[in-house]
């Protein structure tokens, strides 16, 4: 049985809620779940010819499941190449929650043993009479072996935050004047609902019920080695309600925000080195998306109370994503798309996904991965996680400028440590680590993701650091610059390209670690995926290139 190491601190006055009316905790997460294991490896125990062998585990959710639903679902197994050469496909009834599903493979296709490479295993599950963009689909990387490690180009790893001391950071002995800070941007506390012990956390906590507070989850990240965390409360539930109270105190609400951020700012101060964020998560599940607004200032809302009163600083109006854009862009404010969706969220004049100028400015990150936000795991060993991809390509092909990240979403009281999972962050070396210096190192879009916290991946093109937007004529050269701390190598790497504004799709245009071509005349995007020999996978950040057309 897991136990804390926490005892009560007076910051948590706050929590306690004396709102007579509360909705229950299960509306906001109340949606389809589905995430796909897919061992990278096969079972090497096995007898020799059936060592690809393994068992891939499907698992669905529904928090708050009140009746029994249908899930209709598929597995492909694609070759490399992207060729599907194996299928599953079932139904399966849920009536509790959660239901695992495994598929065993033997490792072969057609009846003959599979050629050796990196496959990937696709799934695709929705629930019976839901709308299409509510379904889930969910691609992992799997070894079919042996493959032997790629040579990759050689890279110096840049210094982290255990190789340099802050607040005077020594200058960078490494390929690139940065250092990396690596962490976790999205996780709840108390002040919504999150902060559980993690013996009794299994889902959503009741607003404000939870026993752990944002200064808790600051020193719990910090003495687990992260150089930063954010706590991303839920902006509607500062009424101590997922639905509406009436009964709502509004001073209240907005003095537990603000403290909130004098909680982050205190705490930063006193541990030089790491970097205390308080932000907004801003935006409901249901016609909705949630996004993150690092550096906030005012409490964003639409509910009010039975006397008129707003609950908040600011009005934002629920689900008007153009709207949120252009207040973020004049205040300054900095963004991220939280588990997008590939169709059904974040949507703008009738378009999911949909474009705005504003929201180009003021949105900088994507995350593309997340461990399961109900993991009460804290030995950094968690199997549910969901890649969103495809939603982030769909942005970037809508013409958005972002970087991916990589975080846990935690709820309960394990803020960073459910998976090994990180997003790193490149900070000019000799800068101290500070809100300032982190959101300068975002807006530029200098930020990798990661699913292994000991390696790091940094795109170049012709010079140019990942996040940059140049012009460019004749030959590009993009390389893919990885290390690892331990060692660990690299079994496939792939160049994935794309036209942003075009809302097409992002393909990959090579495999090999330095590529050197010429594109086309016009605009693109380029980013760099790399997946380990031990399965975990990296993405760097874009570049964006405006490509001269040929002189007549």
């Amino acid at each position: 049985m897991k136990t804390s190491i926490f005892s009560p601190i007076p910051f948590v006055l706050f929590a306690a809620c004396a709102c007579a009316v509360a909705a229950p905790a299960p509306v906001e997460h109340g949606e389809f779940e589905a995430t796909l294991y897919a061992p990278f490896a096969g079972d090497p125990a096995a007898p020799p010819g059936h060592r690809d062998a393994r068992n891939f585990t499907l698992t669905f959710d529904f928090p708050g499941l009140s009746q029994p639903k249908q899930v209709d679902w598929r597995l492909d197994l694609l070759a490399p190449g992207g060729k599907p050469v194996k299928t599953w496909r079932g139904m399966r009834a849920m009536r509790q929650v959660p239901v695992n599903i495994d598929v065993h493979w033997d490792g072969t296709v057609a009846g003959t043993r599979a050629r050796a490479g990196v496959y990937t295993a696709r799934m695709r599950a929705s629930v019976r009479g839901a709308p299409p963009e509510e379904a889930v689909e969910q691609a992992w990387p799997v070894e079919v072996g042996p493959v032997a490690p790629l040579t990759m180009p050689r890279f110096d790893a840049l210094p982290t935050a255990r190789t340099v001391r802050q607040p005077q950071a020594a200058p960078s002995t490494a390929s690139l004047p940065y250092t990396v800070y690596l962490g976790n941007l999205h996780s709840q506390t108390n002040h919504s609902d999150g902060g559980a012990e993690l013996a009794a956390c299994d889902g959503a906590q009741q607003p404000q019920a939870g026993r752990y507070g944002p200064t808790d989850a600051y020193a719990y990240a910090r003495g687990r080695g992260l150089d930063l965390l954010m706590t991303s409360e839920h902006n509607h539930m500062y009424d101590g309600s997922d639905g509406s109270n009436p009964n709502a105190d509004a001073a209240k609400a907005k003095a537990l925000f603000h403290g909130g951020l004098d909680a982050a700012s205190a705490f930063s101060g006193a541990h030089p080195g790491f970097l205390a964020i308080y932000g907004l998560e801003w935006g409901v599940i249901s016609n909705g998306g949630h996004l993150n607004i690092f550096n906030a200032t005012e409490l964003l809302g639409w509910e009010k109370n039975a006397g008129g009163e707003l609950v908040a600083d600011t009005f934002t109006a629920r689900s008007d994503y153009g709207a949120l854009y252009t207040l973020m862009k004049q205040r300054g404010w900095v963004g991220q798309f939280n588990h997008p969706s590939v169709s059904g969220q974040f949507v703008v004049n009738g378009v999911a996904l949909g474009y705005t100028p504003d929201g180009d400015q003021a949105m900088a990150l994507c995350e593309v991965l997340n461990s399961t936000a109900f993991s009460n795991n804290d030995s950094e060993t968690e199997t549910r996680r969901s890649s969103f991809e495809m939603a982030c390509n769909k942005l970037l092909e809508a013409g958005y400028h972002v970087a991916f990240s990589s975080d846990q979403d935690n709820h309960c009281a394990n803020w960073g440590v459910s998976y090994t999972n990180r997003t790193g962050v490149l900070v000019p070396a000799g800068t101290p680590l500070t809100l300032g210096s982190f959101l300068d190192a975002v807006r530029a879009r200098r930020v990798f993701a990661t699913m292994d916290k000991g390696s790091q991946l940094v795109l170049t093109a012709n010079g140019h650091l990942m996040g940059e937007r140049f012009a460019s004529s004749g030959p590009l050269t993009l390389v893919a610059n990885f290390a690892n701390d331990a060692g660990k190598t690299v079994a496939a790497v792939a160049i994935m390209e794309g036209v942003p504004g075009r809302n097409g799709t992002v393909t990959q245009l090579s495999a090999t670690a330095t590529t050197t071509f010429t594109p086309t005349p016009g605009e693109h995007f380029y980013y760099a995926k790399v997946t380990q020999s031990d399965g975990n996978v990296l993405w760097s950040a874009p570049v964006w290139v405006t490509q001269a057309g040929s002189k007549p």
